[in-house]
């Protein structure tokens, strides 16, 4: 669902395999997924020892040492799986790591990336599954709050540097004292994960409150089916972004723990169409939850939210090239946008992609309509353009089963697209521009693109960066700077919201326009079929 992605796992939770009696045809499987577009997504866990090569060559480089009484190493559990675990020197890991990728792709094609699951390493107990002692090291004075509702979820393994130590104990901000530091995943796994894929963006799964190198957190399994989409959201905000800082995040779509329900999984696919990391992910003990189990009306409710995903992914893509480029968050918190506005310090159940869209959706069972905060401003109801003028008020909106409140902020341009079922389709279709004028008749946007797919474009500066200004009845599109990127893409369509009467007339680059409409109930001017392309300068202006 994040990027036209599906998944595979491995024969008995073994990293680097694949279950050779359901899924002896995957190299041509994948293959196939490649040819359509689609990418494929390995999954990685551990395995008990002395069953097969990538552990045992991992004993047999690393230094262990246990703290229980058995000689052995640690065990945990992850899900229904036993974990074991272990440590050793960074070069020793990175080898590691490089030598089992490459074994793997010679049997998988390599346009793969890869999913490196529960990597602190965590456990889902406290200790190990044989018990270890009740010391001051295994129940230290600091520990995490970021998941209160499971505190198993917050246990995770910590090494003691001087010593060179494993010792499962609650996970812990990083002041934590007595010289305990995080396991963390360091950059020669990161650079070997890089050599083994040339899609190679890692997407490590750790423990709510993990510091370290990680790329994309999910922000844990959520297990209370009636309230986890409600609860994820403060999670995603506060625990994921304020904590870590990690912009790449989301929960399990449609719950993990449990049975959903139809409304529940509808409701939890519109919430998590906005989740920067997006999947649907399912217990193996629960009843399905794909989309196409539920009724028709779930169905075309569902493919709603993931059509304006789509659509949206340029500006969730920029927004993401502004995390990487400058620290700034992707989906953030109304307070942190609105610092002097106190009715936001208490909004949990909306939040904001950048500084531009408000997403508002629907928590409670059963409920058609939903009160919505919407700071001081003008706010515009993103599909039809509908405008909001709040002075910081609370407003009942309607909210049927097939909708998700999503309005645009004033002074703001954001880029869309002709959504498809891949992103790779998705980037070759035309372009839309949806311009939200602010009361003094004024906005701005822009556009980072690469080719999708290549790593460090932007420290190479193999980018394009549009820069879209729109003031005094004019719309303005300037290329700061082009790579070929954009090469035969068009903007097709520019939606403009807030003009105050029926324009006249309206002109591009000169040239005089007959297939323009106006809404005078919505105050939205649209004008399509224009075919402008991406990487050259247009002027656009209405008179009034």
């Amino acid at each position: 669902m994040c990027s036209g992605t599906t998944w595979t796992t491995q024969t008995k939770r073994r990293v680097f395999t694949f279950d050779p009696q359901r899924f002896g045809d995957l190299p041509e499987m994948v293959k196939e997924f490649h040819r359509q577009g689609m990418k494929t997504q390995g999954s990685s866990s551990s395995s008990p020892p002395g069953s097969y090569r990538p552990f045992d060559e991992g004993l047999r480089r690393v230094r262990i040492h246990q703290e229980c009484p058995r000689d052995s190493p640690l065990l945990g559990r992850c899900g229904r799986a036993p974990r074991r675990s272990q440590t050793s020197p960074i070069p020793r890991r990175g080898a590691w790591w490089r030598e089992n990728i490459e074994d793997f792709h010679s049997k998988v094609p390599r346009r793969r990336p890869l999913w490196i699951d529960m990597n602190e390493p965590s456990s889902f107990v406290q200790g190990s599954v044989e018990g270890c002692p009740n010391t001051d090291l295994e129940s230290p004075p600091l520990r995490s709050r970021c998941d209160r509702r499971s505190p198993e979820l917050s246990y995770t393994v910590y090494v003691r540097p001087a010593e060179h130590l494993l010792s499962l104990q609650p996970a812990q901000p990083l002041w934590a004292d007595r010289g305990q530091r995080h396991l963390q995943v360091r950059g020669d796994t990161a650079s070997a994960l890089a050599e083994g894929s040339s899609n190679p963006v890692p997407l490590f799964c750790p423990a709510p409150r993990s510091p370290g190198w990680v790329v994309s957190p999910p922000t844990g399994r959520e297990t209370f089916r009636a309230t986890g989409s409600s609860y994820a959201i403060p999670s995603l905000l506060c625990c994921c972004l304020g904590c870590t800082g990690y912009p790449l995040v989301g929960a399990d779509v449609c719950g993990f723990g449990g049975d959903t329900t139809e409304e529940l999984c509808v409701r939890w696919m519109q919430l998590g169409a906005f989740y920067p990391f997006m999947r649907n992910h399912n217990d193996r003990s629960n009843i399905p939850q794909e989309p196409y189990v539920f009724g028709q009306r779930a169905q075309a409710a569902m493919r709603g939210a993931l059509t304006l995903r789509y659509s949206l992914l340029p500006l969730l893509y920029t927004l993401f090239h502004h995390a990487h480029s400058a620290a700034s968050t992707v989906a953030r918190p109304l307070f942190l946008e609105f610092p002097s506005d106190p009715n936001c310090q208490t909004v949990d159940r909306q939040f904001l992609w950048g500084s531009s869209l408000l997403i508002s959706p629907v928590l409670e069972q059963g409920s058609v309509e939903l009160a919505v905060y919407l700071p001081p401003g003008t706010w515009y109801s993103l599909p039809d353009g509908q405008p909001f003028h709040s002075r910081g008020q609370y407003l009942l909106l309607p909210a049927p089963l097939d909708t998700i409140n999503v309005h645009l902020r004033e002074g703001h341009i954001i880029p869309q697209q002709e959504p498809a079922l891949t992103t790779a389709a998705s980037r070759t279709n035309p372009f839309l521009l949806t311009v939200a004028l602010s009361a003094e008749g004024w906005a701005r946007g822009e556009l980072f693109w690469d080719d999708g797919d290549s790593l460090d474009t932007f420290e190479m500066g193999d980018y394009s960066y549009l820069l879209f200004i729109a003031g005094e009845a004019m719309l303005v599109s300037q290329p700061l700077k082009t790579n070929g990127a954009l090469d035969g893409l068009v903007l097709d369509e520019v939606r403009i919201f807030g003009v105050p009467s029926p324009p006249l007339d309206v002109w591009v680059n000169g040239e005089r326009l007959r297939d323009f409409s106006y809404r005078s109930d919505t105050q939205v001017l649209t004008v399509p079929s224009l075919a402008l392309p991406m990487a050259e300068s247009f002027t656009m202006h209405w008179r009034l």
